[in-house]
């Protein structure tokens, strides 16, 4: 691997922070699976459908997920698998004793 840039860190830097928020990582688990509307994901996530738009619109920003319009419904789901295998082996570190 090439070192890393000033930008590659401060990129890694600001997904580490979006993904640290509890709420964004439940969001995060509950597109794992696929795509999903904001109203299967809220209750997924026992949330009011607000807050998860916003914490949506964070990931957006921040392309750990994307959204594909089908008729009126705006679906979401895991940007890049590379996302989920960060996750995958944060939760494995986790586990490890």
């Amino acid at each position: 691997m090439d070192r890393p840039t000033i930008k590659d860190i401060e990129h890694v830097s600001q997904i580490f922070k979006v993904l640290s928020d509890m709420t964004r990582l439940k969001i995060m688990l509950a597109v794992k699976e696929g795509e999903k509307n904001v109203t299967n994901i809220a209750n997924e996530v026992e949330m009011e459908q607000s807050a998860v738009s916003h914490q949506l619109k964070l990931l957006r920003d921040n392309r750990v997920v994307k959204t594909r319009r089908q008729g009126k419904a705006i679906l979401y789901s895991v940007d890049d698998a590379h996302i989920l295998d960060i996750l995958e082996q944060t939760f494995k570190h986790v586990s490890h004793r």
